[in-house]
């Protein structure tokens, strides 16, 4: 019995392993289902494109030789001409549909280009988006509006020591009344100079005639003495020697 017991343990055992085996193959299998990267769909899209142009070039080629061939059997022999004429129908037929498929395949491969580039954009922003909320999180609201309203009130502080600066000592004078004090001062001296100018004797405009008067008409006393500057001077020379010879005779 203990025989027929470790034979089924055995055989359990080995269906166990079979089957994990099996559930590990299938979720590699789903693994690999996950399908390509956008890179790779767009190469591939890209090899299909080149694929298709050359054909497209293979078909032209051979509809310009059913032409030649139709030119050539024309008169000679109209069925040979006519079933030349139907591959080159057949031949521009699948040229517009491979310019369709270009078409499709050309759009897919832009909106795949698209995807890509915005994916990408959306995950530099989200790591941008990461490191802000980084330097976010070291930051205190609390102490950034502390620190602006310290930031404020040096300002102002810086702002009262400018104005106690710049103050003048001594005493301060209003301008105004300094104006027009000195306004007052030019408008007495303009006066002054009126009254000055009044008080000057005005000078006739014409020439005064010259009265010439006979010189015998005229007294002897009246005459202007040549040098009259000579006479008081030397009276009063002639009564100070006077004096002093009182004085000497009086000392006598």
């Amino acid at each position: 019995m203990s025989k027929i017991s470790k034979m089924f343990k055995g055989s359990s055992s080995s269906s166990s392993s079979s089957h994990s085996s099996s559930s590990s193959r299938t979720k590699h299998g789903h693994r690999s289902r996950t399908g390509p990267t956008p890179q790779e769909a767009i190469h591939k899209l890209r090899e299909t494109e080149a694929m298709l142009a050359k054909k497209q070039d293979f078909l032209e080629n051979k509809i310009q030789q059913e032409i030649m061939i139709a030119k050539k059997n024309g008169l000679k022999n109209k069925r040979a001409a006519l079933q030349a004429l139907k591959r080159k129908k057949r031949y521009e037929q699948q040229l517009t549909q491979i310019d369709g498929t270009l078409s499709t395949i050309e759009f897919q491969r832009e909106a795949l280009e698209n995807a890509n580039t915005n994916t990408e954009v959306l995950k530099n922003m989200g790591y941008a988006a990461k490191a802000i909320k980084g330097i976010h999180q070291n930051m205190d609201l609390e102490k950034i509006d502390s620190l602006m309203q310290d930031i404020t009130e040096q300002q102002e502080v810086a702002q009262e020591i400018c104005d106690a600066i710049s103050h003048p000592f001594g005493d301060t004078f209003d301008e105004d009344e300094l104006l027009a004090e000195l306004a007052e001062l030019e408008q007495e001296e303009l006066e002054e100079s009126m009254k000055t100018m009044g008080r000057l004797p005005s000078v006739p405009s014409s020439k005064v005639p010259s009265s010439k008067v006979p010189s015998s008409k005229v007294p002897s006393s009246k005459l202007p003495t040549s040098r009259p500057s000579h006479h008081t001077p030397s009276k009063k020379r002639v009564e100070d020697d006077d004096d002093m010879q009182m004085l000497a005779a009086w000392a006598t």
